[in-house]
């Protein structure tokens, strides 16, 4: 027997390798810093100064929390470490803004098998990018080390946030009518939902491995699928300030309808119309792999649209220059109308372009 006593480093926790990796974040997360924020890294609560609330009559705070999924799994077979963070932004913020919120901060956590130093610092630029890219700030964070629970090269992570929102200007489905129009907002390719399903088709169906080139793409397949999702926060934000907004529906897991239907109140009925847009060739390819019936994929992937706005007939003109002025891609794709007898919140009819 071993005469050398126990130690936290023999069980495989590397404090000191932790305290560099918080020394490397710092800088990072001092870029996504905002006036209310008090205080830096490296305490043990992130501090807000509520007081910036007042000028609200009645201020409504919101929060969610989420994860990234299986996508980070992508990320560690690829060494790219500074996108992943961009991700988990999108899946907490844009949650977040979906009832007119806007995003004031975040905070996140990073649990792994082993901590190295610059990686998780890099974790953490894309997670600070993030939240630049949303308005909010990153107020502190949490990186955990699970020895023996995760392998050396393993990890996950996730995060939540929270935002305000005046009462009166809560947004939701209550505000829809029939006659509004249904705008979507273009994805930037799969996001961060249904991959173990894209897993499963490329690497166990198909047989393809992450280097792969892939024409349609213009790239390798590991590149495309490693693509950021899209953070909508600031945009949506702007069309609340430009013209009227009744709700958006950030399109995340359970695909398209399933997410509208969330915000079509009983009564109404949204119809989208896929013949109004065509989506990105990563989609065409899952389907088409793996053999995935259509009504598969929509309920599993966001078929090219990330994020929906429903606004007045009137307002669409005004919607749609504000996004196009913001370098969104987004056109009509749908119609409120009344509910009949076998319909539900939301479906989709037609084919999707070619």
């Amino acid at each position: 027997m071993s005469e050398t006593g126990a130690s936290y480093a023999a069980a495989g926790v590397d404090i000191e390798a932790g305290d560099r990796a918080v020394e490397l974040m710092k800088e990072w997360v001092k870029k996504t810093r905002r006036p209310e924020v008090l205080g830096g890294i490296g305490g043990f609560a992130g501090l807000f100064d509520a007081s910036a609330l007042k000028r609200y009559e009645r201020p409504l705070l919101a929060s969610a929390t989420d994860g990234v999924g299986t996508k980070v799994d992508l990320a560690r077979q690829m060494g790219v470490y500074d996108t992943i963070g961009h991700d988990l932004v999108a899946m907490v913020m844009d949650d977040i803004v979906v009832c007119g919120a806007e995003p004031l901060f975040m905070t996140d956590y990073i649990c792994v098998g082993k901590v190295h130093p610059e990686r998780v610092a890099a974790i953490v630029k894309g997670i600070a990018e993030g939240c630049a890219l949303a308005g909010c700030a990153l107020v502190g964070g949490e990186t955990a080390e699970h020895p023996g629970l995760l392998g050396p090269d393993d990890f996950d992570v996730a995060g939540a946030g929270t935002g305000v929102v005046e009462a009166d200007r809560l947004l939701g489905a209550d505000r829809i009518r029939t006659g509004d129009a249904v705008i979507a907002m273009a994805s930037s390719g799969l996001h961060s939902n249904g991959y173990s399903l894209v897993r499963h088709v490329v690497f166990d169906r198909a047989g393809w491995t992450l280097d792969r080139e892939v024409p349609e793409f213009g790239r390798t397949l590991g590149e495309e699928l490693l693509e950021p999702t899209k953070i909508y926060s600031l945009d949506c934000l702007a069309l609340t300030r430009t013209t009227q907004v009744h709700a958006f529906s950030h399109i995340t897991g359970g695909g398209l309808a399933a997410n509208l239907a969330r915000v079509v109140p009983d009564g109404l009925h949204a119809v989208v119309d896929r013949s109004t847009w065509t989506p990105g060739a990563v989609f065409d390819l899952v389907g088409s792999a793996g053999r995935v019936e259509r009504a598969e994929l929509e309920k599993t992937l966001n078929m090219g649209v990330g994020m929906m706005a429903v606004v007045p007939r009137e307002s669409v003109d005004v919607a749609l220059t504000t996004l196009a002025d913001r370098g969104v891609d987004a056109w009509v794709a749908g119609e409120i109308t009344e509910r009949g007898e076998h319909t539900t919140g939301a479906e989709m009819v037609g084919d999707y372009a070619s």
